[in-house]
């Protein structure tokens, strides 16, 4: 496996893998790691998870498939004709196919994936996103010009600036049924941060391009549904919430520069902490 080393600011053509692993020379931030540092004993799963990558579980397989259909890069999709995995045989063929590099999919699981694709390209303003000039899966690295401190990100579909026209950055995002509606996605653009990460790919695509587009970068984020009929949205972000963004990831600096200056990455209080029951639970009777 070929190594990569960042030392530069700028668009990387690299594998989604290398990525993950953090090529910049003593360390970056990504949205994910920023999100991680803000939560609550946040420090200590960031340390950790640096170290220990975790498994993708089914949902997030399903969404890394559904990448792979719609934008045409990533790892080689591998139908797996097969109920469950239940079988031996059915286990060790899903094996053969990760070491090759390869996402093994169900059958049934694969016949979803490419209903979604369709429904995605059938839908006006996501597939005029999507096919914007541009190239996907493209990783940028650059320093904070305030804090000195590395970021990285990679856009699911990176516009091509063009001195004529505002880009417009789309973020596809799956989701379980119901969940492309306004008000649930709302709850997820909070519970996941999505602004913080709008921010962090719109600072990315300033650094890059911004002397070579006309305004700052748009963001959108489009919303699919893993069930049928596969529904999809489009929304784009308050600029309230890009304000949020923004002082979110100078928060993620802080903690970041604070930890790794003292070599401490706390958890969750060493100290008997005092709980009380929500308010709720005082109603119920």
């Amino acid at each position: 496996m070929a190594e990569y080393v960042i030392t530069e600011p700028g668009v990387y053509d690299i594998p989604e893998d290398a990525y993950h692993r953090d090529p910049v020379k003593g360390g970056s931030l990504s949205y994910s790691g920023a999100k991680k540092l803000l939560a609550e004993g946040g420090p200590e799963l960031f340390a950790y998870e640096r170290e220990h990558p975790p498994e993708p579980s089914k949902e997030m397989e399903l969404g890394t498939a559904a990448h792979r259909e719609v934008l045409g890069v990533g790892l080689e999709l591998v139908e797996i004709e097969a109920d469950n995995w239940r079988k031996d045989a059915t286990k060790e063929a899903a094996e053969k196919a990760r070491k090759a590099g390869k996402l093994p999919l169900l059958t049934k699981d694969l016949a979803v994936v490419r209903a979604m694709a369709k429904r995605l390209r059938e839908h006006k303003r996501a597939s005029q996103l999507l096919a914007q000039p541009g190239r996907p899966e493209m990783s940028a690295f650059w320093p904070d010009p305030a804090y000195g401190i590395w970021w990285r990100c990679r856009w699911d579909h990176m516009p091509e600036p063009d001195p004529r026209y505002r880009p417009v950055i789309s973020d596809y995002k799956t989701t379980d049924k119901g969940g492309a509606a306004p008000a649930k996605f709302t709850k997820a653009v909070a519970d996941f941060r999505y602004y913080l990460q709008a921010y962090v790919y719109s600072a990315g695509y300033t650094a890059m391009f911004g002397h070579s587009i006309p305004a700052l970068p748009g963001y959108a984020l489009i919303a699919q549904e893993r069930t049928a009929p596969y529904r999809v949205a489009v929304y784009e972000l308050h600029p309230a919430a890009l304000r949020k963004g923004r002082e979110d990831a100078e928060r993620a600096m802080e903690i970041y520069r604070d930890c790794r200056e003292a070599g401490i990455w706390p958890g969750y209080s060493s100290e008997i902490e005092l709980l009380d029951l929500p308010y709720w639970a005082y109603r119920e009777d």
